[in-house]
């Protein structure tokens, strides 16, 4: 009674069970095939295989979905005319399964049947095998014994006694043999005395028992065996036995050639010089089924190279090893302890049409069979064993029971199938909630996006025209405090772009939007600008700034500056941010020079560094780059001799990361500390951003940090070779009035203690054309200028160098004013800040050397020692800008077309564009453009706001290139005469984009439009000329 009452528990929980299974599977289904969830995890479940269906699911409406699924499976309708046919295919489902799982199951269980009984008989076979090679290499080795000491010895060292008794004791390492014997070759000349030396005469075999025993034919019955006879006289050779193992002694005085098996396998043996086999046949005697094995025994100085004949001719007889299979097979089974539960039968397969067979029964009860070929090393004769099961296979319980349980599960599930449908009822409710709700968040994402656009034109637009009348107003005269306020102002303005820009840089992350450009750019003058950027805050904290770019990296490259800027500032501003001593480093190399790593370890040793201060091994922060490891090299970047691969540290002394706060460093508006924001400003989306520009460049991005030591960011970028092209000589041609040529074949002399800072320190004064020399010290500096070798133009000694022995700093000035050499070289002091420069000068009279007050960029270092050598300063460096007298010489008597609906933003741009002698007309809406640029027109190009009321800037560029189109075409066409177009390029004038629109103004919509460049606001003049010199240089 107890049983049932158990059977009964158990049949409830399942239930139970079930019906848990039912409502988790029915809510997810539902919820994930209506609402559009398959489209969201199509990638992990559907996979590539599927893209097909995809495709098709997307071009099916939601909205026909909808209306299908509630008009046909509706809960009434669905209860009234699909439950009972659901239920019926459920259930016809269940029981296919369980049939299929059955069958499964039954063929799994079978086939590890079959993969038991054939490691069993293969398990026999090769012991079987191994066996009968030992017992043959045995003989082989016997062969050789009676070569050497029968054949070889005169009188014979070997005789019958001798040879049986060595046989029988050496029987154990001949397990599978039941005797050898040995015949000589007697010719029949030689037939005379060969029988009265031996004292019998030669017989011969029976020819009845040489026939091989078909298959089915030996019933391992004995029979007795006839006596030999004398053999025929007419024979031309014979191979009596001579010496037999005493179990075999009755075949001694037999001619072994006699016998039809017997003789092919002589023949064979001593053309092949192997052991050969002959087919199962009744042993003389026992009249049992067993095989010979036969050696031929040749000349002791017999060449292993010899043909067929020459072996016929060398042979002196030919030794036998007898297998009597039955009782050998036999003996092998009784090793194993599984013997009974497999038979065995061995077969000699060399005629497949009736195969032999050599050991075992017939009778079996099981189908089930397994061959295992078996090799005794005659590949004339083929051997296999075959093994059954003796029993019958057993009833697959296992695939029974399963399939009745899942036969079973099935109609338990059919049972709570109303329960199911009752909840499917309440999903089809939080369905329609949960649409709507999808419904307003992909409205609010749509409104999201609309509003930063908006917010970020209606806040960039009066900023534009705040940033430019500052601008213009530092063009007047003011008082030095009036210049500090106006100062002020710009960076409060432009701090305030640059969080805008972050925001909504952040905003395109996010939007999947962030697209980079592909143009020809200056990595170093990139560089020179951030430099220049960061050298009044490096200078007011004492830290020491320095770039390093190696000789290897091109001059030019093809990508987007801007986007690479961005990274470098960012990654710059935060070590300035958080470095209050020390220095931060920049260094740029190609990453095949970084794959040896010995020079930049060199670099970030702790013992040379740029300050001397201890640093964070910069190795670290690259260990994870797919780039730099072995299998790197088939990453999916694709390389090409024009693929430039970057690979840029920054390296600062700062107060590093703690190391709980490192995992979320990258992490949008995450921050080291609450306090760090009141502490040190910043909106902590900077990293973030940077690494997804990085990810953009098919680079990768990664850090070390040490606390109270300093940090170390490393990233990798991809670029193109810029190589040399017309465009950049024009630009070179243009800056040939700041150029360097002056500098050109100067030599110079940088003392430094430092390898690092040295380096850096060469790297800036050889791109003015300068040739350098390092020393460590002043003393070594003195030795190479009073050598004589080479006229020395300049010295540039570190600040730490001339600090630290004043005495020696003194005494190097009276040299330099005692130099008998001609003019004696100028010397310049590095220093990090103009006050740290003043303490030595007491002690040197009233000799004052030129400071020269670090980050070093190209330009500095140029206008310095021009003051210094009294030449002409050829350039107003303004923080990297490109002089503006070239800005002036592209612009000079150009007419500009300046189209802005703001009045502010229109002076701006056309007091920008006037300062540098441009002749600006201004028009407020897209109309009186199109108007205004109707060919033919005076103007040489067009500065267009994209947000106008009435008609935008592309709609207004559309309409000037479609009337250019016509012109050109008419002219083509010669309906309209060029005298009245003289100049034919007006027809096609340059128009650069101009809005604050930072989302939607992208370059691609821009060309989509007809328009050939584009600029953001608020603009300067660096920006102008960026885009006026593609046209006017």
């Amino acid at each position: 009674m107890s049983y049932f009452y158990v059977v009964g528990f158990a049949l409830k929980v399942g239930q139970l069970l079930l019906m848990l299974w039912g409502w988790i599977i029915s809510l997810i289904s539902m919820s994930w095939f209506i609402n559009g969830g398959i489209m969201s995890t199509k990638n992990d479940l559907l996979g590539d295989g599927r893209k097909l269906w995809l495709v098709w699911w997307d071009k099916i409406s939601a909205y026909k979905i909808y209306n299908f699924y509630f008009e046909y499976f509706s809960p009434k309708r669905f209860r009234k005319s699909w439950w009972r046919n659901l239920l019926v295919t459920w259930v016809l489902i269940g029981t296919l399964f369980s049939m299929w799982v059955f069958w499964y199951m039954n063929s799994q269980a079978l086939e590890k049947r079959k993969e038991t009984l054939a490691s069993m008989c293969d398990e026999r076979a090769r012991m079987l095998q191994d066996q009968f090679n030992v017992s043959m290499n045995h003989v082989q080795a016997m062969s050789i014994l009676i070569s050497t000491f029968h054949h070889a010895k005169n009188p014979s060292a070997i005789d019958q006694g001798t040879f049986a008794r060595y046989t029988e004791r050496t029987a154990f390492e001949r397990p599978l043999t039941s005797g050898v014997a040995y015949a000589v070759r007697v010719l029949h000349s030689e037939r005379e005395h060969f029988e009265k030396q031996q004292g019998w005469k030669i017989k011969r075999m029976d020819h009845s028992d040489q026939v091989p025993v078909p298959k089915g034919v030996y019933d391992g019955e004995e029979s007795e065996a006839p006596e030999p006879s004398l053999i025929q006289p007419n024979q031309e050779e014979y191979a009596p036995v001579i010496f037999a193992q005493e179990t075999v002694a009755h075949v001694i005085s037999i001619d072994m050639l006699s016998g039809k098996e017997d003789r092919d396998n002589i023949l064979r043996a001593r053309e092949s010089g192997k052991g050969v086999l002959t087919a199962p046949f009744k042993l003389l005697k026992s009249n049992r089924l067993g095989v010979i094995l036969t050696f031929a025994v040749y000349k002791i100085d017999f060449p292993s190279n010899a043909t067929p004949d020459e072996r016929v001719q060398a042979t002196d007889g030919y030794l036998g090893g007898i297998f009597d299979i039955e009782s050998l097979v036999e003996k092998l089974l009784q090793q194993l302890a599984s013997k009974q539960t497999i038979l065995v039968n061995v077969y000699d397969t060399t005629n497949l049409s009736s195969p032999i067979s050599m050991y075992g029964s017939n009778e079996f009860e099981d189908l089930l069979e397994h061959v295992s070929p078996l090799n005794f090393g005659d590949p004339f004769r083929k051997h296999e064993m075959r093994c059954r099961f003796k029993q019958k296979r057993p009833w697959p319980w296992l695939a029974i029971t399963t399939s009745y349980g899942i036969l079973v599960i099935t109609l338990l599930v059919a049972q709570i199938f109303h329960a199911t449908m009752n909840r499917i009822t309440k999903v089809e409710d939080d369905f329609q909630k949960m649409r709507e709700l999808k419904k307003r968040a992909e409205a609010a994402d749509v409104a999201k996006s609309q509003f930063l656009a908006t917010v970020s034109h209606e806040i960039r637009t009066p900023m534009n025209g705040v940033l430019g009348m500052l601008h213009m107003l530092m063009d007047t005269d003011l008082d030095v405090t009036q210049q500090d306020y106006v100062r002020t102002a710009q960076a409060s303005g432009k701090a305030l772009v640059s969080l805008i820009n972050e925001v909504l840089d952040q905003a395109k992350i996010e939007a999947g939007k962030l697209e980079l450009e592909a143009v020809r750019f200056d990595l170093r003058e990139i560089l020179d600008d951030v430099l220049s950027l960061f050298s009044g805050k490096s200078q007011d904290k004492g830290v020491e700034l320095s770039v390093y770019i190696s000789d290897k990296v091109p001059e030019m490259l093809i990508g987007d500056p801007g986007r690479f800027r961005q990274i470098i500032t960012n990654l710059m501003g935060n070590s300035i941010k958080f470095t209050e001593k020390g220095h931060i480093f920049v260094t740029v190399h190609l990453v095949d020079e970084v794959m040896d790593m010995t020079e930049v370890e060199k670099e970030s040793s702790w013992q040379n560094t740029l300050s001397g201060l201890p640093v964070a091994d910069q190795s670290k922060s690259w260990a994870g780059f797919k780039i730099l490891n072995p299998e790197g090299s088939n990453s999916s970047v694709s390389s090409s001799s024009d693929t430039i691969n970057l690979i840029v540290s920054v390296e600062d002394t700062g107060v590093g990361i703690p190391l709980e706060a490192q995992s979320r460093v990258f992490t949008p508006f995450m921050q080291v500390g609450p306090s760090i924001s009141r502490t040190h400003g910043g909106t902590g989306i900077g990293l973030s951003i940077s690494k997804c520009l990085v990810g953009l460049m098919n680079g990768e991005i990664g850090f070390v940090s040490v606390p109270k030591v300093g940090s170390t960011f490393t990233f990798t970028a991809v670029f193109t070779n810029g190589g040399n092209s017309s465009y950049s000589q024009k630009i070179q041609q243009i800056n040939q009035q700041s150029g360097y040529k002056e500098f050109q074949g100067m030599k110079a002399i940088v003392v430094d203690s430092r390898e690092v800072r040295a380096k850096a320190s060469r790297y800036h004064i050889q791109r003015l054309g300068i040739q350098v020399e390092v020393v460590i010290g002043l003393s070594h500096g003195l030795s190479v200028m009073s050598s004589g070798k080479k006229v020395i133009d300049m010295v540039l000694v570190e600040q730490e160098v001339w600090d630290k022995d004043l005495g020696m700093s003194a005494l190097f000035v009276s040299r330099l004013m005692n130099f008998d050499q001609g003019v004696p070289p100028k010397v310049f002091l590095l220093a990090n800040s103009v006050n740290s420069s003043r303490n030595g000068h007491a002690t040197l009279g009233n000799y004052y050397p030129y400071v020269i007050v670090k980050p070093l960029r190209a330009s500095m270092l140029a206008a310095s020692i021009q003051r210094a050598t009294g030449a002409k300063n050829r350039g107003n460096y303004r923080n990297g800008e490109l002089p503006s007298l070239s800005l002036r010489s592209l612009l000079l008597g150009r007419k500009i077309l300046v189209v802005d609906d703001n009045n502010v933003n229109l002076r701006v741009a056309a007091g920008a564009l006037k300062k540098y002698g441009a002749d600006v007309v201004c028009a407020d809406s897209g109309k009186k453009a199109i108007s205004l640029l109707e060919p033919p027109h005076q103007f040489d190009a067009c500065f267009m706001d994209i947000q106008m009321p009435e008609m935008d800037g592309f709609e207004a560029t559309r309409r000037i290139r479609d009337m250019e189109s016509k012109i050109n075409g008419r002219i083509q066409h010669g309906e309209m005469l060029k005298e009245a177009h003289k100049d034919i390029s007006r027809c096609h004038i340059p128009i650069m984009a101009m809005t604050a629109d930072v989302i939607h103004a992208t370059n691609e919509e821009c060309l989509k439009s007809g328009m050939d460049g584009y600029v953001s606001k608020p603009f300067e003049a660096e920006q102008l000329y960026r885009e006026v010199s593609r046209f006017f240089v």
